[in-house]
Order: C-alpha cells, then structure tokens, then sequence
C-alpha cells in the first residue's frame, strides 16, 4: 500500500490554481500518484481527494465513497481514479449538502450543488467513461471538480449562516 501524502491547507497557493491537463496516463508517476492519493483519503475518513490537495497541479482526483465517521451515511463504492474529469451536462434541480474538505478542517458548509451530472473522465487504466451520478456521489465528483479549477466549497457557500464547526455538524446534523 502507497503511503499517504502531507494535504495541503487553505492558504496554500497549489488549491486556488488551474490544473494542468494528465498527457501521459500511463506514467509510472502518475500510476503512483494516484495510489498515494487513495492511500490519502482513506487515512483521512475522506470521499474524495483532488491531486492539487496534495501539491500535484493536474486534472485528476478520487471519489472514494464509503461511510466513515465523517460521512457515515455515505455509499459505499470503490475508490475511483477520475483522469482530465469533465461535466457535460447536469439536472436542473440544484440541492442544498453539507460539505467538508480535507484541506479546510473542522469547518462544514452547506453547498448547493447540482443534483445529477453526466460525467466523463478517463480511468488509471486508459479507458473513457461516461455515466451520471446522483445525490452524494455527485456531490463529490462536483467538489473534487471544483479543486481542478482552484475553487473550494466556501466560495460556494451563500451565506455565512450556512456554516459552523465539524464538532457542531456531528452534534447537530449526524447524530
């Protein structure tokens, strides 16, 4: 198993960059890049991991669903490498989600993000993919997108009131 890698805190200059597009998907240090990557998130209870997160400027995150004490109604799916990851379309419908970010601890926001999305990336191995995602998984896939572009989510944040600590989120809204 690859070890995890040191994730960037707000305030760094890697998280409000354009990524660069991944030319060479079959680097070997790409290959790696992503195992550090889902070795990362799963050591922080995360869902999803973007590489600028990790100092890395390219077009590549995880979605790695699964209930953990920081998401414990997530899906469970198996970490999934997403390559120069596109939306092509998205629901009209716009719902409200509390969000957090491994590289803005003990703060969660409530988002609102599109409700379904078509998607199309490339896997580690190569192959295109296209699908839709919904409810949660879209919700990540949309946030990890965001890291790409240098946004995080409380840029998406309407309203001050819309936030509060993790401590007062597991209280409140888990329990």
């Amino acid at each position: 198993m690859a070890e995890p890698l040191q994730i960037a805190q707000l305030g760094n200059p890697v998280l409000r960059q354009q990524a660069q597009i991944v030319d060479n998907i079959r680097d070997n240090r790409l290959q790696q890049l992503i195992d550090q990557l889902i070795a990362s998130v799963l050591a922080a209870n995360g869902v999803g991991i973007a590489a600028p997160q990790v100092s890395e400027s390219y077009r590549l995150f995880i979605v790695a669903s699964r209930p953990n004490p920081r998401y414990p109604h997530a899906p469970l799916m198996e970490p999934t490498a997403m390559i120069n990851p596109r939306i092509i379309a998205h629901s009209p419908k716009v719902t409200q989600g509390w969000e957090g970010c491994l590289s803005i601890p003990g703060i969660r926001g409530l988002v609102p993000r599109y409700q379904a999305i078509e998607v199309e990336y490339t896997s580690r191995g190569g192959q295109l993919h296209r699908q839709e995602l919904t409810d949660f998984v879209a919700r990540i896939f949309q946030h990890e997108h965001d890291h790409l572009d240098g946004i995080v989510f409380l840029d998406r944040v309407e309203s001050m009131q819309d936030l509060m600590t993790e401590q007062e989120y597991q209280h409140r809204i888990v329990k």
